[in-house]
């Protein structure tokens, strides 16, 4: 459960990812090797937000899942 709420802010960091890419294409050079820093930081970032999610799912940590499940039993 949490792997696919992590997915979410993996694409969010991904979309600003390219529009930093896509900014830094047409500015000078300085800054042109300050956003491709920025991106490939960002791009790194987003790889990890799913890797987390899926660590947490796998060992059974997803707060999500008790929360659910908590729910689910107490209902009439």
């Amino acid at each position: 459960m949490c792997f696919f709420f992590s997915l979410m802010p993996a694409t969010i960091c991904v979309t600003i990812g390219y529009f930093v890419l896509f900014a830094a294409s047409k500015a000078d050079d300085g800054i042109k090797t300050f956003g491709w820093v920025l991106a490939i930081w960002l791009f790194v970032i987003a790889a990890f937000i799913p890797i987390a999610g899926a660590y947490v799912t796998l060992a059974g940590l997803c707060p999500m899942a008790d929360i659910i499940r908590t729910l689910h039993s107490a209902r009439p």
